[in-house]
């Protein structure tokens, strides 16, 4: 049997004690190339603001990345490397994702491994692939780096995932944490309850990738079931697209979600009144009234009207803003800046643009 790769020691304690980590964007030219300075600048940023990792080559990065005619996975998550080398923080948690069949996932994450990656996010997304298939690459890919499950939401591909394939995925010894983000409530809790029932709780970091969530997450106690009997799970941290904007004032959110924890009744009362506040960001900034239409285009706008990025470019010509997008991010910009990070980007940004 194949020896299951462990996660680095100050990693495992970053990921196991929860941190703030940005679904890295994609920064591209007119042309649609890849624009290294401002993709450097992304990355300073994420870093700068306090996030406790990065993960990169996820959906906000784009899929295309790995397209013949882009072939941009291995220089997209080169640069980021570089960069994290660069700062030299041990207890920076480097996440790859990982996408396709069994083939292609297992030699994307040798790619990552070989760039000094930490583990690997797989995506549920394959086409034709089944509960079982899905759990088979999980455990080829956790023979090259540690896993990080992913539940998408089917609106933009994901498939349903129930109770027993989260158990039966939680019990593959190399995964170390699942990220939920199916953006429902029931299977939200059907992932958590599967974790759980798997006997590994303790060994499995839960993140909210419900990015119309991220306060109730953060705020939830789940009273579940497992072998050795009843148990309190709640979200450590947040894997997230929402996480790529605001990366700061997310870094205090998540410090006042601790507090609440804690039982700090006036940082739970801060949160509760930050929930909405959140979700309206996030409706102008993932486009949820278009079906999700703008949601890379949104985050890229966001980016842009801040200065980090020089336009909304996808790698798809057909992905963009929807009528009025770019006037709600605007908006709550305006409305809500404890949420924006403006001030501190426009502090620093020619320092990022270095």
């Amino acid at each position: 049997m194949a020896s299951v790769p462990a996660l680095r020691p100050a990693a495992a304690r970053t990921l196991t004690r929860g941190a703030v980590i940005p679904a890295h964007p994609l920064a591209l030219t007119a042309e649609r190339r890849l624009d290294e300075s401002r993709q450097r600048a992304l990355t300073r940023y994420y870093l700068a603001a306090g996030a406790g990792g990065v993960a990169v080559g996820v959906h906000t990065t784009q899929f295309e990345i790995r397209d013949a005619e882009h072939a941009l996975f291995e220089p997209v998550l080169s640069l980021a490397a570089e960069e994290l080398d660069a700062h030299g923080d041990p207890d920076i948690v480097r996440i790859a994702g990982v996408a396709g069949g069994t083939v292609q996932a297992v030699a994307e994450a040798e790619l990552a491994r070989s760039l000094g990656y930490d583990a690997v996010l797989v995506s549920p997304r394959v086409a034709g692939a089944d509960d079982r298939a899905l759990l088979e690459r999980a455990g080829a890919v956790g023979e090259v780096l540690p896993v990080v499950g992913f539940y998408l939401q089917t609106a933009i591909g994901g498939p349903v995932l129930d109770r027993e394939f989260w158990r039966a995925f939680a019990s593959i010894p190399s995964v170390v944490a699942v990220k939920a983000a199916p953006f429902d409530r029931y299977r939200t809790l059907e992932l958590v309850r599967g974790v759980a029932a798997s006997g590994r709780a303790d060994e499995i970091a839960l993140y909210t990738g419900n990015d119309d969530a991220i306060v109730a997450d953060l705020l939830s106690e789940f009273h579940v079931d497992a072998p050795d009997g009843p148990r309190t799970l709640r979200f450590v941290g947040g894997l997230l697209g929402q996480w790529a904007v605001g990366t700061r004032a997310a870094v205090s959110l998540l410090d006042l979600a601790r507090q609440a924890a804690g039982g700090d009744r006036d940082a739970y009362l801060a949160l509760g009144r930050l929930a909405s506040d959140m979700v309206d960001v996030n409706q102008a900034v993932f486009d949820p009234g278009n079906d999700f239409h703008g949601v890379i285009a949104g985050v890229h706008e966001m980016l842009r009207q801040q200065g980090l990025m020089a336009g909304i470019w996808c790698l798809d010509p057909a992905e963009g803003l929807s009528p009025g997008q770019a006037e709600e991010i605007a908006r709550v910009r305006r409305a809500y800046p404890e949420l924006n990070d403006d001030a501190f980007i426009a502090e620093h940004l020619d320092e990022w643009l270095r």
